[in-house]
């Protein structure tokens, strides 16, 4: 189970579930029609209604999606149930502050750094841009630090787990 949470509004977060017979909001069943036109594109149809939708970024270090719905910018936070359990210990905000590294979050080609040796950076900080799947993903710092060493290049292919970025 997921909680997603639309433009950082205060409203309650919805709840998703993705079951074998398809995904389920708020207890109830979600029926839509969806097709893949290209990587980053989609075409939506639910209740009679058309939808156009763009992944514009994806940063999996932070759980959120950004996309544009018929035109219009949505942010998407999503939880998982270990967020959701952190944060019922109060310990959510303890586990962002601390940062040792930034790992690649998928396998893909560096194509951009941001950031230099000594640089201080704060939480949501551009760190690198990381194209995988013909998405560009721009990597933010996950907490407050000061870059250690930078253990990529621009124009490196990396593996999921690399560690990019010392904090």
């Amino acid at each position: 189970m997921y909680t997603a949470t639309l433009n950082a509004t205060s409203a309650t977060p919805a709840t998703i579930e993705f079951n074998p017979d398809g995904p389920v909001l708020n207890g109830e069943p979600f029926a839509w029609d969806l097709v893949r036109l290209t990587d980053r594109t989609f075409h939506i149809l639910h209740k009679n209604t058309s939808y156009s939708a763009e992944v514009m970024d994806l940063n999996a270090a932070e759980k959120t999606v950004t996309l544009r719905i018929n035109g219009h910018i949505h942010q998407v936070q999503l939880k998982d149930r270990f967020d959701l359990l952190l944060e019922k210990m109060g310990m959510s905000s303890v586990a962002a502050t601390k940062i040792n590294n930034l790992k690649a979050p998928m396998p893909g080609l560096v194509v951009g750094i941001n950031v230099a040796v000594g640089d201080v950076i704060s939480k949501g900080d551009s760190l690198l841009i990381l194209e995988a799947m013909k998405m560009e993903n721009n990597l933010k710092a996950p907490g407050d630090g000061t870059v250690k060493s930078i253990r990529a290049n621009q124009g490196d292919r990396v593996e999921k787990g690399q560690i990019l970025i010392e904090f």
